[in-house]
């Protein structure tokens, strides 16, 4: 009886491996054989899944897509209903500060780069990227912000703001502490300031928070 080989499976296999080089490397030094001896399996077989490298960078940056967007719903799931502790949670697991995101953030930002050179990576990164502004918008709107607050505008300012730090995390500019008081500073501008009236423990801001050169 022939073998059955779970296809999907391998194709994973080799996202992952695409995954993997692109955080240590960087998507430019990924090439079909370099991927065919991380992920142990013969270049005929990546060949056989993927005609063409942007096919493959294509479903790897699907696999880390979900992956990302996955962890971030079991991230906000249990919070509550407080419009600015969800997005502080959404907020804070889209920022490399835990050891999964700190793993998954250079992946991303290597496809982030080159997005910028190919459509195919760049329409689905737009398409998410107005889905939570969306959905940002929609909970400033609920959380009862402060007066002359535009939610739309606030939204891409939070996202802004987290692309920021992420790239300012990844090459060692700021610690963890300053990020997420920066974001927290962020967050009591649009709703006031959740430590006044939660009992909240504040980070300390300022020079003190960027690690020595």
């Amino acid at each position: 009886m022939p073998k059955q080989v779970d296809h999907q499976a391998r194709r994973q296999q080799i996202a992952e491996a695409v995954c993997r080089l692109a955080g240590s490397q960087g998507l430019d030094a990924v090439s079909l054989r370099q991927v065919a001896v991380e992920a142990g399996v013969s270049m005929g077989m990546v060949q056989h899944y993927f005609t063409t490298k942007d096919d493959m960078l294509l479903f790897a940056f699907h696999t880390v897509s979900e992956r990302v967007e996955q962890r971030i719903r079991t991230a906000v799931a249990d919070v509550g209903s407080d419009a600015r502790t969800l997005l502080r949670a959404l907020l804070v697991d889209m920022l490399p500060v835990g050891a999964e995101s700190r793993a998954e953030a250079p992946v991303w930002a290597a496809f982030l780069a080159r997005a910028i050179v190919e459509p195919r990576l760049a329409k689905p990164l737009r398409e998410g990227g107005r889905g939570m502004s969306t959905f940002i918008a929609d909970h400033i709107r609920a959380g009862a912000p402060r007066e002359n607050i535009d939610p739309t505008f606030e939204a891409l300012t939070l996202l802004a703001l987290v692309d920021g730090l992420m790239s300012h995390l990844l090459i060692g500019q700021i610690d963890d502490t300053t990020a997420l008081a920066t974001l927290d500073h962020n967050l009591d501008r649009i709703f006031g300031h959740a430590h006044e009236q939660r009992g909240d423990v504040v980070m300390p801001t300022g020079v003190e928070g960027v690690p020595d050169e």
